[in-house]
């Protein structure tokens, strides 16, 4: 029992010890009530970083930005406090002040769940209860946008991209039919020629006026002399190895020593 007792003592003198430690907290009121705002929040930092344990400093320091009408900066040492806060009392202020920052970026919903927490650690609290009740009609006033909206912009792009695909393929369809129509009328060009041709009685290898037709089995006469150059080319190269053996057989004369 008495292990417990000095126990218990212990950690109050801990707890006390630290806050006559922290200077800047009553700095900060002073500067507060005076209207110092800045003073006072450079003050609420340093004890907020000195005492992070304690929901105080973190909930003035919120009230000092707020002052400032820093509004959106002030929800941060506000959730700071409802996480660091140790009683109801605490968290009920930290929490209706948090609305209060949320009213004024006119988040609704958010204003209503954080008035909503206020209220359930002090029901009691008549003002909670207003802005409560008018975070509520600001909210029905003001609802948020619906996912409904996001969806038919989905499928009004979703129908447009189809759209889209459709003109390409369409362009492409146009595309290749022209070129089907090209080589059709080549074909006829050529299918004309082919006519011509047949109409003359003439063809690329018909013999000129006064020359006999060639009988099947004859070649040409101009691949008739390719081959007679081929044949000569050949022969020659025969002969020069011939010689070249020659002149290969025959004995060399050599220098004469000294």
């Amino acid at each position: 029992m008495k292990t417990v007792v000095l126990y218990i003592l212990l950690m109050f003198t801990a707890a006390v010890s630290a806050q006559e430690k922290d200077k800047f907290l009553p700095k900060g009121n002073e500067s507060f009530s005076e209207k110092k705002y800045a003073e006072a929040e450079a003050d609420y930092r340093v004890s907020q970083s000195k005492t992070p344990k304690y929901a105080v400093s973190s909930y003035n320091l919120g009230n000092a930005i707020y002052r400032q009408n820093v509004i959106s900066e002030a929800k941060y040492p506000y959730l700071k406090a409802i996480e660091s806060a140790q009683t109801r009392p605490q968290k009920h202020k930290a929490f209706h002040n948090l609305g209060n920052v949320f009213m004024k970026e006119k988040k609704y919903t958010e204003a209503v769940e954080s008035y909503k927490n206020a209220l359930r650690n002090d029901p009691s609290d008549e003002e909670t209860r207003y802005n409560f009740a008018l975070a509520k009609k600001m909210l029905k006033d003001n609802p948020p946008p619906k996912d409904d909206k996001k969806k038919d912009e989905k499928k009004k792009d979703d129908k447009k991209d189809k759209k889209d695909d459709k003109k390409d393929d369409k362009k492409e369809g146009d595309k290749d039919k022209k070129d089907d129509q090209k080589d059709g009328d080549k074909d006829k060009d050529d299918k004309k020629e082919g006519d011509k041709d047949k109409k003359d009685g003439k063809g690329k290898d018909d013999p000129k006026p006064g020359q006999p037709k060639p009988q099947p089995g004859d070649i040409p006469k101009e691949r008739l002399q390719n081959l007679m150059d081929a044949v000569n080319n050949e022969e020659k190269k025969v002969q020069d190895k011939v010689n070249a053996q020659k002149v290969k057989g025959r004995p060399v004369k050599t220098e004469k020593d000294w």
